[in-house]
């Protein structure tokens, strides 16, 4: 078995002498403890040495990328006929048997291998020393660090996100620049606001005509169009503004000089950020636009890691501090993010904003994804994407003008079947039907007692109630008319007893005493039958 070691000098290969020890892999690391040790391990083949410090730059930048060089193809096939070759990379390993037919081993065993030759390098390579041996690896690591900086594909768009940076930092110091020069020469002549509203034809107007005294002289016609010339002139002979001294309107002439270098240095930038756009990501470029783009890659942090980002995390990139406000109070989370400000969302409804910056976050997922990792560096596939999603919103648009309409590109209207109608026609198959009197229902006849109760006058109600009040009394009165009678009839139980003890001969008289008696209970309980016979009535009527 062979070992394949790299050097910054160059390209060694061992045979390795006792490949049983390969087995005890904790047991490695004593066998390269000393040089002796090393040497009965292991056994130098073969060298190859790299000419300067390019080839050995161009090699371990291949290396890198798991990728064997010329000079260690050449250096392979040479030496390692019929033999397996150890390998620290297996990537390199898989290169190398698919390339030159050369079996590969990559495991445990050979790693510890490769750090034993590494501690004893210059013992085993004869011609390495230690003193050369240390900067010949610090300028490889210099020159390797200072090539992937150069012509690494992830930092190139560093130049996007400091353009983009730079251009939202000019845009906040115009304004700020532009508003103060209308605050400061608006005491002069404050009527120049309303007319002129443009910060830039502001600043150009201040600086051409100065005193206001002066507008009625100077001609404004490469500055302004006519009609807002007319309407300066006019405001500034009867403008209520106050004086100022020379040495003020020179100030503010130099703050417009600076207002207007500033807007031409930002229109350069935007033209330069516009050609790298275009450059670095043609397809994002023509989905959303180069502003939009380059923001979301600055706030990705890179290309390459914006690509490895989901559809759903483009879509609402920017917006995360409303969507963990949103997660947080449970509310409705948010449904884009810088993406908004693309054109294709600027023209949707606002109905149809969230569907059409769903489909343009997917696309444009996609697009990144092609930009980054493709080779193809035109905008087909952007432009293609763009035209689906126009024609998307175009059916919404006319899906949404259909429902409101009611044409047949919305929903189906539901016709109700009617059997007695012709399909498409407003005629009748069969003869309308007649009117039924006998189907009507009758109401019953309502009692007469109810008539005489719904005809009753307010008055008469009145006297009803009287009535039942009464009534209501004299059965109250009763249990006290039939408490005496009760109490008679208790006497009468008792005179019986006592007439039982009386001699016959007083027989008679009792007799007489007791019809008496029985004449007046007559007499008392006739009343009471003949109120109860009155009641009776009452109570049927």
């Amino acid at each position: 078995m062979l070992v394949l070691f790299e050097t910054p000098a160059g390209f060694a290969l061992f045979k390795l002498l006792s490949e049983g020890k390969l087995g005890q892999v904790e047991d490695i690391w004593k066998e390269f403890a000393t040089a002796e040790s090393a040497r009965k391990m292991v056994k130098l083949k073969a060298f190859s040495k790299f000419e300067n410090t390019q080839a050995a730059l161009s090699a371990a930048t291949l290396l890198i990328d798991s990728k064997p060089s010329k000079d260690l193809r050449k250096f392979l096939r040479s030496h390692c006929e019929n033999e397996t070759l150890a390998v620290a990379d297996s990537k390199l390993g898989n290169v190398i048997k698919e390339k030159l037919q050369i079996d590969c081993v990559h495991n445990q065993a050979v790693m510890e291998l490769i750090r034993g030759l590494r501690s004893q390098m210059t013992e085993l390579i004869s011609g390495l020393a230690a003193q050369d041996l240390a900067p010949m690896s610090l300028g490889l690591s210099h020159s390797l660090s200072r090539y992937k900086l150069k012509f690494s594909p992830d930092k190139v768009d560093t130049m996007i996100i400091q353009a983009i940076g730079l251009l939202d930092d000019l845009d906040k110091e115009l304004n700020t620049y532009a508003m103060r020069v209308k605050e400061w020469y608006g005491w002069h002549f404050p009527e120049l606001v309303k007319i002129v509203s443009d910060n830039i034809l502001y600043a150009k107007t201040v600086k051409l005509m100065g005193d206001r005294v002066n507008a009625a002289k100077l001609d404004f016609s490469e500055i302004l169009p006519e009609e807002m010339e007319a309407d300066l002139k006019e405001a500034a002979m009867i403008s209520m503004g106050t004086e100022v001294s020379d040495l003020d309107l020179m100030n503010i002439k130099d703050l417009c000089n600076q207002v207007l270098s500033l807007s031409e240095y930002r229109a350069q930038l935007y033209d330069y950020l516009k050609n790298r756009m275009n450059t670095i990501a043609p397809n994002l470029t023509a989905l959303v636009g180069e502003l939009v783009g380059a923001r979301l890659i600055a706030h990705g942090g890179s290309l390459m890691n914006l690509a490895k980002q989901p559809g759903s995390t483009v879509q609402i990139l920017g917006a995360e501090k409303a969507l963990f406000r949103a997660l947080k109070t449970k509310h409705a989370t948010p449904k884009y993010g810088l993406i908004y400000h693309a054109a294709l969302i600027g023209r949707a409804a606002p109905k149809l904003k969230g569907k059409i910056s769903r489909s343009l976050a997917a696309k444009a997922a996609l697009a990144i994804r092609c930009d980054a990792l493709g080779d193809n560096e035109d905008s087909t596939m952007g432009v293609e994407s763009r035209l689906k999603l126009e024609a998307r919103l175009r059916n919404l648009e006319g899906g949404e003008l259909s429902k409101s309409a009611g044409s047949a590109k919305g929903k189906p209207k539901i016709e109700f079947y009617d059997k007695d109608h012709k399909k498409g026609s407003g005629g009748l198959i069969t003869p309308a039907k007649t009117y039924n009197p006998a189907a009507d229902s009758v109401v019953s006849q309502k009692p007469d007692s109810l008539v005489k109760q719904l005809e009753m006058t307010p008055a008469e109600d009145k006297k009803e109630k009287k009535k039942k009040k009464s009534e209501v009394q004299a059965e109250t009165a009763e249990p006290d008319m039939e408490a005496p009678v009760k109490k008679e009839k208790k006497k009468k139980k008792q005179s019986t007893d006592e007439e039982e003890k009386i001699p016959a001969a007083a027989t008679e008289e009792k007799k007489k005493k007791k019809r008496k008696h029985a004449d007046v209970e007559d007499d008392m309980q006739t009343p009471s039958k003949k109120d109860k016979k009155k009641k009776k009535v009452k109570k049927e009527d």
